[in-house]
């Protein structure tokens, strides 16, 4: 099982200076995990996923330490864990986030949008 490898791609924002896209293209079955993005700087947060599911279930996580990984929640305490797109806001600033599929078929082919953006911390 391979991890998939994230894309950084900056976004301008007028408003603020920039914000970052980073991507994970292409969780299957096979390779379901995404490697790890850290950037702890950056406090506004949100995620889209969308593809094809095949009974798939997508979680968000966060790590402080890389090595223990819990489910990110939205503003209102619930885990981000999707079996269809969509999108939601990350309530949790952590050092680092990854995405992980578990349970889905053959033909599950799922992209995880992560925006985050806001004034850097200093």
């Amino acid at each position: 099982m391979a991890t998939i490898v994230h894309q950084k791609i900056r976004v301008t924002d007028p408003s603020r200076g920039a914000a970052f896209m980073v991507l994970w293209e292409t969780l299957t079955s096979a390779n379901a995990v995404g490697d790890a993005f850290e950037m702890p700087a950056w406090d506004v947060r949100s995620v889209q996923i969308v593809g094809t599911f095949d009974s798939s279930t997508i979680v968000l996580q966060g790590s402080n330490d890389g090595a223990t990984w819990a489910t990110l929640t939205d503003p209102q305490g619930t885990a981000i864990s999707k079996t269809a797109t969509g999108v939601e806001q990350i309530e949790e600033v952590t050092r680092y986030i990854r995405p992980s599929a578990s349970g889905g078929g053959a033909s599950q082919d799922i992209d995880v949008y992560v925006l985050v953006t806001g004034y850097r911390s200093r």
